[in-house]
Order: structure tokens, then sequence, then C-alpha cells
């Protein structure tokens, strides 16, 4: 039962809660170091949240509560952060530890940043929620002063190759810009308007486009086929793009992640991800300053030497071991061969009085199909893919090995639930050429672009080999692990494989579904909501719903 509080304690607390007198509610008006402190504290008294506020902030001179929390103007506002800055100091010196952090945080956005750096920033597992612009919704055919939008690297531009990376990189924007009408008309014609079929609401049936006499379903139609069109050709053309083009990106995170993704972007060695990291810490200074402060002062300075040092060593033992080129696009290379034995016991253990010891002992004495039989009654209730497996699926576990290109590195990059590490972005693999350039006509143009990039980054990469990632247009493969559970799994390879996905992750996550159940065929059989066919403008079921949304609401 929530508090009762005086009608003058009302007025001094009710600016700071989103209500009085229920047991749920949420802290507003505050600055985070406030929150994070508030917190801090009230993980140690038997108060309630609101009573600590009233009775241990604002009530206590020394505090200077007003001035941290109350309104103020522009000019007010710097000291007013300064005091919350000592304001969280002094309750975190009393009763908080470094998990303080991780109960404020903030929104940033970043600008005009490369690919590269914008997976240096995506890097983060835990505690930060990054949205990137996409390439399939927003064109980036625009100049800005005259100039294509990929990053200047400072070393290239200031070297003998400064000419050649910026022709590289012109070459390519003007390429990926002359094929978007062409594109577009050839995915038109490819897919003619009058032979899709579009739901009607009204009829509870499909209707080809021809056949619509609704005007309004026909509208909506129209739009729903031009977004699917103008996605599926950008999504194709995407992968001529340099690594070097720019992005824009917005984060959400706590200020303890926050300190952690600062400390290894310090210790970057490349010059654009350390300035994008001094460039956020100095707007993160300005609303949450002692949750990320400490990322680049002496205790930040010794953790970056580590990281940057461990890395360069790393490095230099990986020159001594030779390479691999090429191989599968999706290789499972580790799994567990008990999986199905580990899950049973999971499952037996959360709902049962066993020790965890005694569980895996009784399920080593069942029949496969008993051991069946429980794994399948704990997934048979689910009826879309937003329907969880259960905890029990983490206890089998499968690396997968992946060489793809680029562009669809950066779409399977998001997934947080796993582990995942890359290699540097190279030529040395080759590229995909994709099937609808060659339908089209435009694979001779495509590959002469992709061939001259290859040059430009073998003459940069023999002196600068991690700059040199700029100028390997997308279409280049890259390589890199993902080890995750079978929760994840389900996770991952449901979404990534629904029919308004990129074809080139669809595809690699169907692999990955076959390999599971190669070794696992009654598991993978249980993921019931993996699409394993083919689709063309597989956005259009989605578009639909989408323009039905944006009509009911009155867009």
């Amino acid at each position: 039962m929530a508090e009762s509080f005086t009608e003058e304690e009302k007025r001094l607390i009710e600016p700071f809660f989103t209500n009085l007198d229920r047991d749920i509610f949420v802290l507003k008006n505050l600055p985070e170091v406030v929150k994070g402190a508030l917190f801090s504290r009230y993980s140690r008294s038997a108060k309630s949240l609101r009573r600590v506020l009233l009775d241990e902030f604002i009530n206590r001179p020394e505090m200077d509560f007003k001035s941290i929390a109350g309104q103020k103007s522009s000019a007010e506002d710097i000291v007013a952060i300064r005091k919350a800055e000592e304001f969280y100091d002094r309750i975190l010196v009393g009763f908080g530890d470094d998990s303080v952090g991780e109960l404020g945080g903030a929104h940033i956005a970043v600008e005009n940043v490369s690919q590269i750096a914008a997976k240096a920033l995506e890097d983060s597992r835990i505690g930060i929620s990054p949205l990137e612009k996409s390439t399939r919704y927003v064109r980036f055919d625009d100049k800005e002063n005259g100039r294509w939008k990929y990053y200047p690297e400072p070393k290239i531009m200031s070297s003998e190759f400064a000419e050649l990376y910026a022709r590289t990189c012109d070459m390519l924007f003007s390429l990926y810009s002359s094929l978007i009408e062409p594109m577009l008309g050839y995915v038109r014609q490819r897919f003619p308007l009058d032979d899709f079929e579009f739901f009607s609401q009204k009829d509870g049936r499909n209707i080809r486009f021809r056949d619509i006499a609704d005007e309004a379903l026909k509208k909506r139609a129209q739009i729903a086929y031009n977004s699917s069109v103008k996605a599926f050709a950008l999504d194709v053309l995407r992968v001529i793009l340099p690594a070097g083009t720019l992005t824009n990106l917005g984060l959400y995170g706590n200020g303890r992640a926050f300190e952690y993704l600062l400390v290894k972007m310090h210790a970057n060695n490349l010059s654009e991800i350390k300035n994008t990291a001094k460039g956020m810490q100095d707007e993160l200074m300005k609303c949450i300053p002692s949750f990320v402060k400490r990322a680049d002062d002496m205790y930040g300075k010794a953790f970056q030497k580590y990281v940057a040092e461990t890395s360069e060593s790393i490095e230099n033992i990986s020159e001594t071991i030779g390479s691999s080129i090429g191989g599968k696009e999706a290789e499972l290379v580790e799994y567990d061969e008990e999986a199905e034995k580990k899950i049973a016991a999971a499952i037996l253990y959360s709902k049962s009085h066993l020790d965890m010891k005694k569980a895996i002992e009784t399920v080593s004495n069942m029949g496969e199909g008993e051991i069946r039989g429980i794994i399948a009654k704990y997934l048979e209730k689910r009826q879309n893919r937003r329907h969880k497996a259960g905890r029990a699926l983490e206890h089998a576990a499968y690396t997968f090995d992946i060489l793809a290109d680029f562009g669809l590195y950066r779409d399977l990059h998001r997934h947080r639930m796993l582990t995942q590490e890359r290699q540097l972005l190279t030529c040395f693999h080759g590229y995909e050429v994709p099937k609808e350039i060659k339908e089209a006509g435009f694979d001779k143009q495509f590959t002469e672009a992709m061939e001259q990039a290859k040059e430009a980054w073998k003459k940069i990469y023999e002196k600068f080999p991690h700059e040199a990632q700029y100028v390997v247009p997308m279409s280049y493969k890259i390589r890199w692990y993902m080890r995750m559970s079978l929760r994840e799994a389900f996770h991952m390879i449901e979404l990534r494989t629904m029919p308004q996905g990129h074809e080139s992750y669809r595809r690699v996550c169907q692999q990955m579904h076959q390999r599971i159940k190669e070794v696992h065929p009654f598991l993978a059989g249980q993921m019931k909501f993996a699409d394993l066919n083919e689709y063309f403008l597989g956005r259009m079921k989605s578009e639909m719903r989408n323009e039905e949304k944006r009509e009911r609401v009155g867009l």
C-alpha cells in the first residue's frame, strides 16, 4: 500500500513522480545523476523511494536539491549539472558502487560517422540500444557541398593515396547513384504491380491489383508496392557503397555501458573512432558526468592501455600463423553432443525440487522419446515467434563461422544475446554479385567497380591495413563467428528468415537452420516459425499492414 504524505510533502515531491498514491510510479524531472544517486541510497534504506527523496535529499540543506532539480534557465544549467555531479559523488562514496552507473542513462545522436565507426559504436551487447540510418529505406545518393558523403580518413588523405582513395570512393558513389532509377525500373518490370495480390479486410481474401475496385484499398496497395520496390532496389545496390559511407546513429544507454564503450573506443587504433569517443564523452559529460568521467581519467587511461596493448599483442601473434581464404558461407564448427539431455534436465529442474546433478542423472536414465517429449511439451504452446522459447534452451550452444558480404554482416551484427567477433574488413575473400545485378544487366559495371576498388585497397593496405577498410565496398566478404545458445538461435533464425527480410541474411540464417538440423534434427524441427521459402518483394505484406495502420491513425 502506498505511503501517505502531508499536503506540504505532496507539493514538494509531486513534480518528480507520475503519481503519489500507487505502488508503481515513474520518476520524472530529475537529472540522470540524481536518479542514480537516489536509487543507490534507496537500496540501503527501509524507506519508500518517495520518502528517501523527501527526507534525505529535498529536506537536507547541504544537498542544495532545489538548484539541482528545480526549474532553471538555460544559463543555470551548467551550474546545476556541476552541483548534481557533486551530489552524486557524495552519495556514491557513502552508499554505491559501480552498478549505480546502470541506474541513469542518456540518449545521444552520433552523425556523419563511417560504417566502420558505426560498427564500433554498436559492438556493445548489453546496456546500449542503437538505431542506425537504414540503407534499405534511405537513398545515399545526395551530396554535401559538391562531395559524396564518405569519411575522409586523415592518414590516407595526408598520404600518397589521397587522390586514389577519393577517386575510388567517388566512383563507387557515382555507380550507386546512377543505378538507382534503372534498378527501380527493373524491379517494377520484373514484378509488375498488376500481378500482385493484396489482402482485402473488407472481403477477407486476396485480390490481384488489377481486380481491386475499392479505391482506398487500391491506394494503400499502390503505396505498399512502391515502398517495397524502393526497399528491394536499395537493398540490392547498397553493396556498392564503400565502408567509409557516412551514416547517422541514435543510441540510448546506461552510464556504466557508455563508460566501457568509451574506453574501448579511446583505445581503438582508428583516429575516427578515437575522435568520436572524445566527442561523445564531451557531450555526455554535460548530462551524466559522473557516469562517464572515468572513461578517460587515470583509471580509464590505464584501462585503454590494457585494451590497446592486448589487441596489438594478439595481432602480432596472428601475423605468424598464416591465413585461410574463402570457405563456406555458414559453417557449424562446434555444438553440444548432449544438447537434448541438457535441455530436458534444465526444464525439469525449474519446476521440481531436484538439484541439478540429480536432474541430469534422472534425464540420463530416460529414453530418447521421453526426453524429446519433455522438450516438445516445453515448446508446444508457442503461437508465434514473439512467444520466446524458455531459458532451458540456453543449455545447448552452437558456434558458426560465417563468411558473407559486409552489407549482410551489418544486419546480423545487431543481435546482442550471443558472442561474436569479426575480422578486419578486406578484399581477400572476394565479393558477392547480387543476382538482381546480373539479371538487370549491370554486372559488367559492377564487376569493374569492385575490381577497381580492390586495386585501391591493395595499395592502401600495404601501408595502412586498418585504414584501408574504408575503401572496401560492402559487397566484399568479411569473416566472423557467432556463438549462440539454442534459445538465441530460435530468436535469430525465426526473425531473420521472415519474408520481409533481406534475401542475403535470410539465406545465411536458413543455412544455419540446416546446419543445426544436420546434427540435431529434432531440435531444429522445434523452430516452427523458421521460414525456409523464397519470396519476391517479401516486404509487401508488411508494407500493406503499415498502410492500414497509417490509415487508422490518420497519417
